[in-house]
């Protein structure tokens, strides 16, 4: 017969196939430290059923390379056929999960007691209602919550999981809960993820950066009127401060008898000392080691971890647990200076594992970082600044501007203006975090027009304004009022202070403004004909454009510039005549063997339509184009000008083309992409009507992104009357 745990044990071990039994590489929950935390004990409490199912043949341990777990070969368990056996022959019935799973949901775990907090919660969101789970770091409300998502899983329902960190925002948090091409608007994030018997999860919330926190809480707000419930958990006291639409459910310490099952062998009365020593607290107690004997009644949670659990540690584990609780976000164990202390921490149950990444429990880590003094904190973020500036990649630069940032020299504001790009391509909103930090140190203007310029890029209006009042009076601080008050629907005003700005600027930058405000008003609409109002104001900017300031080679850019916006208005126009002429003009510039004459002469034979539809020939000829451009720009404005000359029935392979076309990474500090983008969420509507909303939705907001308000509202027009 096998006992409980022994059950458990093998229960776990099943789930895993017969092939990781020779793998080079296996999973972390194989190992002990992984195994003991699935089962929700703490690893002494393996040792006496495992050791029996090993002498028993029922599993098998070897040396292995855990996954993420840096280059140690560890102990790990696989069940044998034996024990396969063994467990059917007991009756065990695997409890398969149905329903679609989505973001980084954690495994299913045992959880000890906690019956009557999963039945109120499940019981709360059946009837359709919003939790918001708090309490204490370290008590469970992760595990809480993943019971939960597991219970609603089993019942079919689909679960969407977003884990909160530092620089975590509301496009990263819908990219988990709808996958990496998720957009970035709340309600396009809504539209796409809010159905019925949708369990919406927003895990560890706490650790959000108060530069994020607002617009997170508005996309809450916004989907407690959904039909998908929502679970934020979140450590005491709450960001968002009061949620409309969300029950507060706040959980303490285990009962006894529950929390019993968390220690090792130990006698009754001496778990039931350790239990109320610790006042239940689940990690505390697996925290605990025989070896320390029972913790005394009055002493803090904090003050245990501090005395007890921290001292214990080698030097090379208060090295590891140093890196990593100084670090903003979790690290993956290969980018740490020295893995030598991570097994050490990972056998304490301090670490907490977040695919493929680590960081401490954040009780211990919180403990640990108010052990510093100032002096000591800035010399660590000065080491690591120091470090992570010899490795290269923009997660690098991110993580040593956060060091630098947190040592505090006003010589790093040089630094962070010369790399805060790199970081913003790469992910921007840790940069929009990183520059909120210098502006509050920094009296430079560049550094506030840089958090301003990614704010409008980011669509965030507000923050912008914030920045837009602090800086000096001239030409740049208007030209970003314009921008804002554009992005606003204030379209007379940002005309208006546009036009100010551009006549305060020196000629060379006056005709790159107006150039540039040219193509942003001819980008600015839906593809179909140009508006008779649109071609005439076009007309009348392009014969204001002044180039007397500029150089010849600059000049000879310019004038080109200007024939490509000639050749795209007299297509939209139908004008073939004229769209001739430019060709002719940007021929003579570029050269007769230069490949964009292709591409312009392809937008020629498409915009000949029959019935409001290209010749199959020009089609197809769109088609190897398509398939042999090298520059993935170009292949997706080649995909849009087919896609529009196509009317109604675009072929299938064109359809293809332009669903592989969304998965290419387009630059938001790029204006010009930020509208392709735009275009392309546009295209998405069009061809994937079952998602039209979110994909208009998101269309219309990068639309405003990219100060296109005449587009953006004709959308927004168009959508309502689908409504």
């Amino acid at each position: 017969m096998l006992t409980e745990a022994q059950t458990r044990i093998l229960a776990r071990l099943s789930e895993f196939s017969e092939s990781l039994e020779t793998a080079w590489d296996v999973p972390r929950s194989l190992s002990l430290p992984g195994l003991a935390e699935s089962l929700g004990v703490v690893r002494s409490a393996l040792h006496s059923p495992l050791s029996s199912l090993e002498e028993r043949g029922m599993v098998s341990t070897r040396n292995a390379h855990v996954i993420g777990g840096g280059s140690r070969r560890r102990t790990v368990v696989h069940i044998t056929q034996e024990g396969r056996h063994e467990l059917e022959e007991s009756g065990y019935v695997s409890m398969a999960t149905s329903g679609m799973r989505f973001g980084p949901v954690p495994e299913p775990v045992v959880v000890s007691g906690r019956v009557d907090e999963i039945d109120h919660i499940a019981s709360s969101i059946s009837d359709g209602k919003s939790i918001i789970l708090s309490g204490l770091p370290g008590i469970g409300k992760s595990t809480l919550a993943g019971a939960v998502a597991e219970y609603f899983s089993e019942k079919g329902w689909t679960i969407r999981w977003a884990s909160c960190n530092l620089d975590s925002d509301v496009h990263s948090i819908g990219r988990m809960w709808l996958g990496e091409n998720a957009p970035s608007d709340s309600s396009a994030i809504l539209s796409a993820s809010t159905t019925e018997r949708t369990l919406l999860i927003l895990d560890e919330s706490q650790e959000l950066h108060p530069r994020h926190v607002d617009s997170i809480s508005d996309l809450l707000n916004e989907a407690s009127s959904g039909p998908s419930p929502i679970l934020v958990i979140v450590r005491a006291p709450s960001p968002f401060g009061k949620l409309v639409g969300f029950d507060d459910y706040r959980i303490g310490g285990l009962k006894n008898e529950d929390a019993t099952s968390l220690l090792p062998e130990v006698d009754s009365d001496s778990a039931n000392e350790i239990i109320e020593a610790l006042g239940g607290h689940p990690l505390a107690i697996r925290l605990w080691s025989p070896e320390e004997g029972i913790p005394e009644r009055a002493e803090a949670i904090q003050e245990y971890v501090q005395s007890t659990v921290i001292r214990r540690l080698s030097d090379e584990g208060l090295g590891s647990l140093d890196e990593l609780s100084i670090s903003p976000i979790p690290l993956e164990i290969q980018e740490m200076e020295s893995e030598e202390g991570t097994l050490e921490l990972d056998d304490s149950a301090v670490l907490r594992w977040k695919e493929g990444s680590v960081e401490p429990h954040h009780l211990v880590r919180n403990v640990r970082r108010a052990s510093w003094t100032d002096e000591k904190a800035a010399a660590m973020h000065s080491e690591a600044a120091e470090r992570w500036s010899g490795i290269g990649g923009a997660r690098a630069r991110r993580l040593e501007a956060h060091h630098r940032m947190e040592r505090g020299e006003e010589a790093d504001i040089s630094w962070i203006s010369e790399n805060i790009k790199e970081i913003a391509e790469n992910d921007s909103s840790a940069a929009a975090i990183l520059l909120e930090s210098a502006v509050n140190i920094s009296e430079d203007d560049s550094i506030r027009e840089s958090a301003v310029n990614l704010a409008l890029e980011r669509g965030e209006v507000k923050i912008a304004d914030s920045h837009i009042t602090e800086l000096s009076d001239g030409p740049s601080r208007k030209l970003l009022s314009s921008r804002s008050a554009r992005m606003k629907g204030r379209t007379s005003e940002a005309d208006r202070l546009e036009q100010e700005a551009i006549s305060m600027l020196e000629p060379s930058e006056r005709a790159r403004a107006s150039i540039s405000s040219l193509v942003r008003l001819y980008d600015d609409r839906l593809p179909g004909a140009i508006s008779k109002e649109l071609l005439e104001t076009l007309s009348s900017r392009i014969s204001e454009i002044d180039l007397s300031g500029l150089s010849k080679s600059d000049t000879e850019a310019a004038k080109l510039a200007i024939d490509l916006v000639r050749h795209g208005i007299a297509l939209s126009s139908y004008d073939l005549s004229a769209a001739s002429e430019s060709r002719k003009s940007i021929e003579r510039r570029l050269g007769q063997d230069n490949p964009r004459l292709v591409m312009l002469d392809l937008r020629s034979r498409l915009a000949v339509r029959n019935d409001g539809r290209a010749s199959q020939e020009a089609i197809e000829a769109s088609r190897s184009i398509i398939e042999e451009s090298e520059s993935p720009l170009d292949r997706i404005r080649t995909i849009h000008v087919a896609l529009e000359s196509c009317g109604e029935s675009p072929p299938e392979w064109l359809v293809s083309a332009h669903s592989e076309a969304s998965d290419i990474p387009l630059r938001e500090d790029v204006a010009a992409f930020r509208r392709l983008s735009a275009q392309r969420w546009y295209w998405r509507g069009i061809l994937e009507p079952n998602l039209r909303m979110s994909h208009w939705n998101e269309a219309i907001s990068r639309f405003r992104k990219a100060e296109c308000n005449s587009a953006a509202n004709e959308l927004a027009t168009r959508l309502a009357r689908g409504l």
